[in-house]
């Protein structure tokens, strides 16, 4: 009979480096000596200094945080699929670092002795277990962040953002596998190989790989009369055939071509010739996989000529989006990547906009993006919010000038919108005179929301004050940023009421943390993950961060983290508000790609029972962000 909690625990395990490279009997044999523990919220995992336990752990449910004890700093948050203490047990030494449960968690303990073997036995297994002892990270793809456990923190160089590619996307491999035996002649090899269309010809002997020939091998043996096509495979075939497992990165396909000298490789099911193969990986093949490298995207962005060209290369954009997605690459990285191809695309269009003006702009301008854009957490194709700043003038001057930039204004939302922006319901966007400013009357218009904070103003004031500057005069965003800081000390009440816009979303939970649903309209039963879970998170985030008056910090989950560092008695819950939004914005984007919508109206029918705990979980970190909210700022409106 079999082992009904091994299989569970094979079947988890796969999913996640370095398991997914391990075969399935081998990973269930594995699977059948991992040992199940429980830890409450709080309670230690190990401490710092302690002997290593003779096993590593990997998160099942729930979350670990690693902290540095002598710092008094956080080194790490580890969540489902993570593997953490593994590192003392290589190197043989005492735990650095505390590790604790930050709610309630189930672990897989994997004892080290019943795994070293697959470390030995599996290529992809040892480089990952090399590459994380060199790099003392958990995400041993990025050499670049030796000496941190944190793998959430990207470089904050242009370069790390367009090389993550070549450390972490997966080969995009040929499943059409054409072979032959060592006896087929050289004459029907070409022949089928032409018939196929294919490049390579696999050489296969009970199945399994025991040679590989090329175009090339044919053309350098046989064209040039070296031999007749009537000689078999055996003569021509390079052999052994070099293997790799089909979960190899493509800086690895990279290096192995390079190393080899070769245009193809075989992939294999476990990544060794005692397994049959399972693709074949040309240079060709290769070369499109890099298509969807951030840095041929953006090159590809900026010669972009044409608005339609735009809207193609955003295709591939969401290609890149969901290959992350499914790698488990860190949220954090994947929004900043995004973020910066979707900035890249605004700004594209803009240019091509400016093209079409008959004159060039008067004076010096600025574009801002606003909302989920202006904060990096855009990464679905959803409506527009945008406005533009231009240089003061004359007042003389200003109804010509202001007509000019609305013009431009119109070209770049209509753009935006060719390329899948939807335009913005309540017309906030630069194309609308009212979002089309002066810096003087943008100074002035904001003043006003601060010093007259109705619940208009402050709705407006929360999609703005999330601006980032996308195009244009850089000045000109940071003189509004410092007085939009100077209207704030100067109305310190204005953050009790922002403070109030930020708990009307009701709680995401109901009686006996049931889901609530939307009780009518287009999406009647559906669970509005935006408004429910997501903008409490968002818009305490905001009023938070103000109130510290810290500048040029608009993604929520780094604006969380940066509070956890200015407020330690509050850490935890900041961390905790950091990992649930990132977990919700991740949660969101992979419903809307899946549904190819915004993501954000949820069918709860549709989800696991894992994934509704893991939404759940999520719930208790707003409803206690919300109460420190109404307690800091006396706002005595708390939805319940």
């Amino acid at each position: 009979m079999n082992n009904t909690i091994s299989i569970r625990v094979a079947d988890f395990l796969k999913r996640f480096p370095p398991f997914n490279a391990i075969s399935k009997s081998d990973l269930e044999m594995l699977a059948g000596k991992v040992s199940i523990v429980y830890r409450d919220k709080g309670s230690f995992i190990f401490e710092t200094d302690e002997i290593p336990h003779e096993c590593f752990y990997v998160v099942h449910k729930g979350a670990v945080i690693l902290k540095n004890k002598e710092k008094d700093s956080l080194l790490d948050m580890c969540d489902e699929g993570d593997i953490f203490g593994l590192r003392p047990l290589i190197a043989n030494e005492n735990y650095k670092m505390d590790a604790y449960a930050l709610e309630e968690s189930i672990l897989y303990a994997i004892p080290l002795e019943a795994f070293r073997p697959y470390s030995q036995n599996y290529q992809d297994v040892s480089n990952f277990l090399l590459e994380s002892f060199a790099s003392n990270t958990r995400n041993p793809y990025s050499i670049k962040q030796k000496g941190q456990l944190v793998s959430e923190k990207a470089s904050e160089s242009n370069n790390g953002s367009d090389n993550v590619m070549f450390d972490l996307q997966q080969v995009t491999y040929s499943k059409k596998i054409v072979c032959c035996t060592k006896s087929t002649t050289i004459k029907a090899i070409a022949e089928r190989m032409t018939k196929k269309r294919v490049g390579a010809m696999l050489v296969v002997e009970n199945k399994l790989p025991i040679g590989i020939i090329t175009d090339k091998d044919i053309r350098n043996k046989v064209a040039t009369g070296l031999l007749p096509i009537t000689a078999k495979a055996y003569s021509i075939m390079s052999s052994p055939v070099i293997t790799y497992p089909n979960t190899m990165t493509v800086s690895q396909a990279q290096m192995a071509m390079m190393k080899s000298n070769i245009s193809h490789l075989c992939l294999t099911e476990d990544g060794t010739v005692n397994t049959a193969a399972v693709g074949i990986l040309s240079k060709h093949d290769l070369m499109l996989t890099l298509g969807n490298n951030p840095a041929v995207l953006m090159k590809a962005i900026k010669r972009a000529r044409k608005v339609k060209k735009i809207k193609l290369i955003r295709k591939s954009i969401m290609n890149l989006l969901q290959g992350y997605l499914d790698q488990n690459i860190p949220m954090t990285l994947t929004s900043r990547i995004i973020s910066e191809l979707n900035d890249a695309c605004v700004k594209q269009v803009i240019e091509l906009s400016l093209k079409r003006m008959s004159t060039e702009p008067p004076i010096k301008f600025a574009w801002l993006s606003m909302g989920s854009q202006g904060r990096s957490e855009q990464l679905l194709h959803t409506d527009q919010d945008n406005a533009l700043i231009f240089e003061d003038v004359p007042e003389t001057e200003l109804t010509e000038t202001s007509e000019y930039f609305v013009q431009l204004a119109q070209i770049i939302t209509k753009g935006l919108m060719k390329i899948g922006y939807e335009y913005c319901p309540a017309e906030m966007m630069g194309s609308n005179p009212k979002w089309c400013l002066s810096l003087s009357q943008w100074k002035s218009t904001v003043g006003h929301w601060i010093s007259y904070p109705g619940p208009e103003e402050v709705l407006l004031s929360a999609i703005f004050f999330d601006f980032t500057i996308v195009y244009g005069e850089k000045d000109l965003a940071d003189e509004l940023t410092e007085h939009i800081f100077k209207e704030t000390s100067t109305y310190p009440v204005f953050f009790r009421h922002l403070a109030s816009g930020a708990l009307q979303n009701p709680s995401p939970s109901g009686f006996f943390r049931s889901f609530l649903v939307e009780d009518d309209g287009a999406h009647k039963d559906f669970f509005d993950l935006k408004r429910r879970a997501l903008m409490p998170l968002v818009d305490g985030a905001r009023v938070l961060i103000l109130s510290h008056q810290i500048k040029s910090i608009n993604n929520t989950a780094e604006r969380f983290e940066r509070l956890a560092e200015l407020e330690p008695n509050s850490q935890e819950l900041f961390l905790a508000c950091s990992y649930a939004t990132k977990a919700l914005l991740k949660f969101r984007t992979k419903q809307g790609l899946l549904h190819n919508d915004s993501g954000r109206f949820i069918a709860l029918d549709t989800l696991s029972k894992e994934e509704k705990i893991k939404l759940k979980r999520t719930f208790k970190t707003i409803k206690e962000l919300q109460e420190l909210i109404k307690v800091r700022f006396m706002v005595a409106n708390l939805l319940s």
